[in-house]
């Protein structure tokens, strides 16, 4: 599916900043306090808490979307549908559903599957180091990307994915592979589910 296909006019807000303050956590997920995102990835990283979205259509497909060139870290680079922070004082109910409108103007079904913890260096700019929630959803919603933080974005088939990322490795972010990865060894009964076609009428 091209993504100018049914494409509505493209949000320009500013909805992130290096400023804002994000959860710090241990190993263990439990809040140690709040830092400036700019700090969280100086260095090699310090660990908060994160999300990463996976949304699926109707057709069984999954929505990837290329960083913005602007990004510290990773920009340009292809990734899973949509990923982020809870901000201080947030919970990652909110966090999930406010990203997923202000990154993409879409709304979803979601629903945790699980969570980790990794390390990714992005040379002398900095890294991530999360404690990463990760949800699998289902959205009929058009797609209306924010261009501050989306240059481009397009629906996949899990076949065609699985292709390109043996063909191309670089072109995705680290923790989307990592997620992808998992996801596939130890829940492909539920990436099965959001990635078989929905019949007329069903829920």
């Amino acid at each position: 599916m091209s993504k100018n296909a049914t494409a509505e006019p493209a949000a320009r807000a500013i909805v992130s900043s290096e400023s804002e303050q994000l959860i710090l956590v241990d190993s263990n997920d439990n809040p140690l306090g709040v830092a400036s995102k700019g700090d969280c990835h100086d260095g090699q990283g310090t660990l908060h808490r994160a999300f990463s979205l996976f949304i699926f259509n109707d057709q069984g497909e999954l929505l990837l979307q290329q960083r913005s060139p602007e990004k510290r870290l990773w920009g340009g680079y292809w990734s899973n549908s949509c990923c982020s922070h809870p901000r201080a004082h947030e919970s990652m109910e909110q966090a999930v559903h406010r990203r997923l409108e202000q990154e993409l103007g879409m709304a979803a079904q979601l629903r945790f599957v699980y969570k980790f913890e990794y390390q990714a260096q992005f040379g002398d700019l900095g890294a991530e180091h999360e404690l990463c929630w990760v949800y699998l959803g289902r959205a009929r919603s058009e797609v209306r990307a924010n261009v501050t933080e989306v240059s481009d974005w397009r629906y996949v088939s899990v076949v065609d994915l699985e292709r390109e990322m043996g063909d191309a490795p670089g072109t995705f972010t680290p923790w989307f592979k990592m997620e992808w990865s998992r996801l596939n060894e130890e829940f492909a009964a539920q990436v099965r589910e959001y990635s078989a076609p929905r019949q007329t009428g069903q829920a």
